[in-house]
């Protein structure tokens, strides 16, 4: 079984190597992104394997079809950047659904914690032997309420978090979970009181149409002024232009984004030699009330490995049982995993 693997870096190599000598499948990596101008290289091959930059749009999957390319391998759990509706019935598409959720969640903390008690700063100056306290005024958690969007396994870990440290948890999802809501620290309510009411607003919820830019200019006009906004989870959710204006306006307090929306050309490389034209990142890195880490969250050694081994366990599956239960399907609701791994 041989798998191109696109968009590279040297982190993934030691995970997907263990696992595929282990299960027989040969990875020839690739350093470049999978899109229209590099979707040849996966002529020859049985399945490709893409990450969350790879754009996988119609013209790429009727190109891997024409190549015979059966099966595209996702290794991560978002699937926007995938042409689901065109890949229906044409290619098949498996994902990690759940790998370390302790990794983004912790990582989500460890932003909030970083800015609110201006840690980044502290470190900067000492770094120089400067140790003023002056500017360097945080504020407790304890008692603070924070705003959760998306109670998945991710949101799960995130509140388990927060109520370690005494906030109280508004909680939305389109879909609750049954046992989550105690009528007290913990409450289901909807998006308008959630924005109203939070001092934190933390996103763990997947981009689809309902949550794309679901931190906007309206949106923000419902907030509390001074509310720290967190987005761990996929860039679109937050509209970037609209929590720009919003910082510069004092509404938000502060920033913490681990993913942007315009982020494709630009995380996971080294531009630091480079001018970087996008406006609106520049100026929000410029914000000294704003962290910016470049889709860091899941980057954990247990992460990596869990990635991995689901990754080539769905290429197993599919190559030996033609099914798996990690396969996404338009047909079942909207690209969800499928239910019954035959849709096609």
């Amino acid at each position: 079984m041989k798998i191109a693997f696109f968009d590279t870096k040297p982190y993934d190599r030691p995970s997907f190597d263990k696992y595929g000598s282990e299960y027989g499948i040969t990875f020839k990596y690739f350093e470049t992104k999978l899109n229209e101008d590099t979707v040849e290289l996966a002529g020859g091959y049985d399945g490709v394997c893409a990450f969350v930059n790879d754009t996988i749009s119609a013209e790429v999957i009727d190109r891997l079809v024409e190549m015979n390319v059966r099966v595209l391998a996702l290794r991560c759990a978002g699937f926007n950047n995938v042409d689901m509706r065109h890949a229906y019935g044409r290619i098949h598409v498996l994902r990690v659904p759940a790998y370390s959720p302790y990794a983004v969640a912790e990582h989500t903390m460890a932003l909030l914690l970083t800015s609110i008690r201006r840690i980044h700063k502290a470190y900067i100056r000492s770094r120089d032997f400067n140790f003023s306290l002056a500017g360097l005024t945080g504020f407790d958690l304890h008692g603070k309420t924070v705003g959760v969007v998306g109670t998945g396994k991710i949101g799960r870990v995130f509140i388990d978090i927060c109520r370690g440290f005494g906030m109280k948890v508004l909680a939305y999802d389109k879909f609750p979970a049954a046992d989550l809501d105690n009528g007290d620290t913990i409450r289901y309510v909807d998006l308008e009181t959630l924005f109203a009411e939070s001092d934190i607003i933390s996103f763990h919820c997947p981009l689809t149409d309902d949550t794309y830019h679901l931190i906007n200019k309206e949106s923000l006009e419902k907030c509390k002024r001074g509310v720290v906004i967190l987005n761990t989870s996929r860039g679109a959710i937050v509209d970037a232009e609209a929590l720009l204006n919003g910082i510069k306006s004092r509404k938000v307090g502060a920033a913490c984004l681990d993913v942007y929306e315009e982020e494709s050309d630009l995380f996971f490389e080294d531009n630091s030699g480079h001018i970087l034209e996008d406006d609106t990142l520049a100026r929000l890195i410029s914000m000294p009330n704003v962290i910016v880490t470049s889709h860091q969250a899941f980057l954990t050694e247990e992460a990596l490995e869990n990635i991995a081994q689901t990754t080539v366990e769905n290429l197993v599956g599919f190559f030996k049982n033609n099914q798996c239960p990690n396969e996404l399907c338009w047909r079942c609701e909207g690209a969800q995993d499928c239910r019954d791994g035959k849709c096609f």
